[in-house]
């Protein structure tokens, strides 16, 4: 297993490109199959997450043509759905979170789909109920194999229908997996309570790009007109929001001048304002946002009656649950306190332990709330050794060890590889103290 040795306490200075954004690229990476034809998706990140479900494509009998680098062509003329009852799949299909959205397009296309229990971050439970429910309510037939973990979904000869559907959770994947089996389904279907992040926006507009009929992009209300087939198009992936919040918060922290480069503004949502409630300046330049140095800190602002600042998760256009960790740890150097509330993950703050070694204030209060209580800003936080338990969680340490003092060893640190492309590299370019071994 890999480690990071970090020198902190160093401020750093420059300009960083975000990389393509993961949870989009999960999606749209799964969509490929929905058509025989050539599909082009650009901007596609080289993480550790993305690989692996490249590889699981291939391994299905998909065509992939790598390009100019973060590009690549694939084409799924000759899928093998065989391959879904392999041994190998069940072990390969179970390694990733993101696998569940191949059942989906599968279903829809082929007849059939079939999924081990995914994986992904250990961060609470993590229910699939949304996305056989919403395949049940297209006429597909569920089993599953409870000795194994094995979900499966078939088409009954008549095929799939559209119908109206209330989802139980507005789900991103789990709309994601019932809009693309939607497509190719006979009629009309109207999804309520609908995800409408602008990553699942990206994989309508993309299908809508390949032939498909979806109305009420951006809202929670999607009505699909089934069409008889897809074919090929080119796509590009917009930047991860979570590695633009991510910079934000190391920026402020560790006292930089950081630019981020073309970070599609629009398409952030509640990001920069929430980072500017502790205090952050954070400035837009055309598309770039700039980040001043910190050198004197900053302060929480309280709600207007003065009461704790809360910063909370919850469906977009609500802050994103994939930045409250950075969140937590960008608040343990403000003036001021913060009640962060995980609403979504009930093990997701489990990390805290690690930060308060560190030095930091922190009292969980239970697995969804955690109060920061913010240092004096020369109050350093200390280096030492820890251990990545999550993607999330493994950024947010690592940019608490940037901001310490002394050298800490990050180890675990595949889980931040999951998400995040080349970071040591990319962080040394700006003036990081960071080797990995």
């Amino acid at each position: 297993m890999g480690i990071f040795k970090i020198e902190g306490g160093t401020p750093l200075k420059g300009e960083i490109t975000p990389q393509g954004a993961k949870n989009e690229a999960l999606q749209i990476l799964c969509a490929v199959l929905l058509t025989g034809e050539k599909v082009k998706i650009n901007n596609i990140p080289d993480i550790i997450d993305i690989n692996k479900l490249i590889t699981l494509l291939g391994n299905l009998g998909v065509k992939i043509q790598r390009n100019e680098p973060g590009s690549i062509t694939f084409q799924a003329d000759e899928v093998n759905v065989g391959y879904l009852e392999t041994e190998a799949f069940k072990k390969e299909g179970g390694a990733l979170r993101g696998s569940i959205m191949i059942v989906g397009p599968l279903l829809a296309r082929f007849g059939k789909g079939y999924i081990p229990k995914p994986g992904g971050d250990k961060i609470g439970r993590r229910r699939l109920d949304t996305h056989f429910e919403g395949f049940i309510n297209l006429g597909a037939k569920f089993r599953y194999n409870r000795e194994d973990h094995f979900y499966g979904v078939e088409t009954p000869e008549e095929g799939l229908k559209g119908t109206d559907m209330l989802l139980d959770e507005a789900s991103v994947t789990g709309t994601a997996n019932i809009v693309m089996a939607a497509v190719l389904a006979k009629g009309t279907t109207t999804v309520y309570n609908a995800a409408c992040e602008p990553y699942l926006q990206q994989l309508c507009k993309m299908l809508n790009s390949m032939g498909a009929k979806i109305t009420g992009v951006g809202s929670n209300l999607l009505t699909i007109e089934g069409v008889e087939s897809l074919g090929g198009c080119e796509h590009r992936i917009l930047p991860d929001m979570i590695e633009i919040g991510s910079w934000i918060g190391l920026a402020a922290m560790t006292k930089s001048e950081i630019t981020i480069k073309n970070v599609s503004w629009e398409n952030l949502g509640l990001i920069p304002n929430t980072f500017r409630k502790l205090g952050i300046t954070v400035e837009k330049r055309n598309d770039d946002i700039y980040i001043p140095a910190h050198k004197d800190g900053y302060e929480v602002k309280t709600d207007i009656d003065g009461s704790i600042l809360t910063i909370a998760d919850a469906p977009w256009p609500g802050f994103t649950p994939d930045l409250l960790s950075i969140v937590l740890v960008v608040a343990t150097q403000a003036k001021g306190d913060v009640l962060i509330h995980q609403k979504m993950f009930e093990s997701r703050l489990f990390f805290v332990d690690k930060l308060i070694d560190m030095g930091a204030k922190i009292m969980l209060c239970d697995p969804h709330r955690a109060v920061v209580m913010g240092h004096n800003f020369e109050s350093q936080l200390k280096a030492t050794t820890m251990s990545s338990p999550d993607i999330r969680a493994g950024i947010s340490l690592l940019i608490a060890a940037l901001s310490a003092k002394g050298t800490s060893t990050i180890q675990n640190i595949e889980q931040i590889d999951r998400g995040y492309e080349r970071i040591d590299e990319r962080l040394r370019a700006i003036g990081a103290k960071i080797v990995r071994a």
